[in-house]
């Protein structure tokens, strides 16, 4: 999620709330493989869940590489080292 995020980065998560729209920061598990959780930015709804992508076109560890994902809540807030709102992107 660089730019946006670094590793190490302290985020709060809101579950519940109005529903994600496509360009929100999310917390997901991707259903193939559900040991992993990742945090990315929501693209579009697909399959009942949602087609998730990190910030960085040159990695593809999103739903590129493990298909759809379930969100599990939404990132709003990055606490920790650098304190400040977590902002949409054009998709």
């Amino acid at each position: 999620m660089v730019p946006t995020l670094r590793h190490g980065d302290a985020v709060l998560v809101r579950t519940g709330g109005r529903p994600v729209r496509p360009g929100d920061v999310v917390v997901a598990v991707f259903r193939s493989r559900p040991d992993l959780l990742v945090v990315k930015r929501a693209v579009r709804r697909q399959d009942g869940g949602w087609w998730i992508r990190g910030d960085n076109d040159l990695v593809v560890d999103d739903s590129r590489a493990y298909g759809v994902a379930d969100v599990r809540g939404r990132v709003v807030a990055r606490y920790w080292p650098r304190p400040g709102r977590v902002r949409g992107r054009p998709i």
